[in-house]
């Protein structure tokens, strides 16, 4: 399919679609509503493996806090990862800090306005740099996200597999010759929206598809078979079992220091076993001897389980609520005392002790 010359620039017939349909159904998003390069790139952060309508409180309450570069970069990490409670991988935030401080250091303060400037921060790789770049710069970087793979996918059939070099390579290079070479950004958000509304992965939309007639996918009658991977994630288990310690208006808080999503976040006391474990075969381990040797004196409550998703890992967690009598002494290992009712809230916590709390 050839492009079509309007006002003496070549555009694509597929694009000039996509955007008519996105002139009018386009969704109403606070950061649409200026050029701010830093709100676009905040933005794309939070919106990686989130959802919209949970991104958008996020998005607020981050700009609120850090309204720009300078006022994030002098912020604490602690400070940092307490504002992004409850939006879960950490690591987005911890980059999103590191970079900010990159940009004072090595580009006086303002976010870099070339792809090759962006994608030299901590963090950003070549969906947030093409993303901003097109967004906010008006640069010719086509945007590769899982909506423009299922896209292109459908449109072209594309039988090779998308977590495949080769397959990437494919489709990379179709979508950068679609894109149009005035206002990128709005053709990239505009393909974004169209498949997260209408070319959605399980009940495409077909009947409503402005694209249809060109969809190989659709004339083959197999749309949902696309994109093809040839690998599959594997999945390990986890098995966690935290301790709400109470003693009076006291509970306790451990820093995880581990490497991992949730280093330098707090959370309980936490036991980890291979397999998964009742509470009469977790009193039976050596952690937990350690970490309570006086156990005819404390009296447990079985309070929550919960499965907690990540990428890689199922995490099974028990939560157990643990009075302790205000006589007796009690020091778990590398410990924090805090009151509950008054300084629990300040600590940074991971999306899994967020659902905790909020149960509770």
């Amino acid at each position: 399919m050839e492009k079509e010359d309007i006002s003496g620039v070549n555009i694509h017939p597929i694009a000039i679609r996509l955007l008519s349909w996105y002139s009018e159904y386009k969704r109403d998003l606070p950061w649409r509503n200026n050029n701010d390069s830093y709100q676009i790139w905040i933005s794309e952060v939070i919106l990686q493996q989130t959802r919209i309508d949970q991104g958008i409180g996020y998005y607020l309450r981050f700009l609120e806090r850090f309204p720009n570069v300078a006022s994030l970069a002098s912020a604490s990490e602690e400070e940092v990862l307490k504002v992004w409670q409850g939006l879960g991988y950490y690591s987005r935030a911890r980059n999103l800090h590191q970079a900010a401080r990159q940009i004072i250091t090595h580009h006086n303060g303002i976010l870099p306005s070339s792809y090759h400037g962006l994608i030299s921060l901590k963090g950003v790789g070549a969906y947030t740099a093409a993303a901003v770049a097109s967004i906010a710069f008006g640069l010719p970087h086509a945007v590769l996200d899982g909506n423009v793979f299922r896209v292109l996918t459908r449109l072209f059939a594309i039988e090779t597999a998308i977590d495949s070099p080769i397959g990437r390579k494919m489709i990379s290079e179709i979508a950068q010759s679609l894109l149009p070479e005035e206002d990128p950004g709005s053709y990239n958000q505009a393909i974004m929206d169209f498949g997260a509304l209408i070319c959605t992965p399980l009940q495409p939309r077909c009947n409503a598809c402005v694209l249809q007639e060109s969809c190989m996918a659709y004339a083959k009658g197999d749309v949902t078979i696309y994109p093809i991977k040839e690998r599959k994630t594997k999945i390990s288990n986890r098995y966690f079992h935290y301790f709400h310690i109470l003693q009076g208006n006291r509970t306790y808080l451990q820093k995880r220091n581990q490497p991992g999503i949730w280093r330098n976040l707090y959370e309980f006391p936490m036991i980890e076993t291979m397999q998964p474990a009742d509470f009469m075969q977790l009193k039976q381990t050596d952690a937990f001897k350690e970490l309570f040797p006086e156990v005819t004196t404390l009296s447990f409550e079985p309070k929550l389980v919960l499965r907690h998703q990540l990428t890689h890992q199922h995490i099974h967690t028990r939560f157990y609520q643990v009075e302790i009598p205000e006589r007796v002494t009690f020091t778990p290992p590398s410990a924090l005392f805090v009151t509950q009712s008054e300084e629990l809230h300040n600590y940074p916590v991971s999306r899994l002790m967020h659902k905790y709390l909020e149960t509770i």
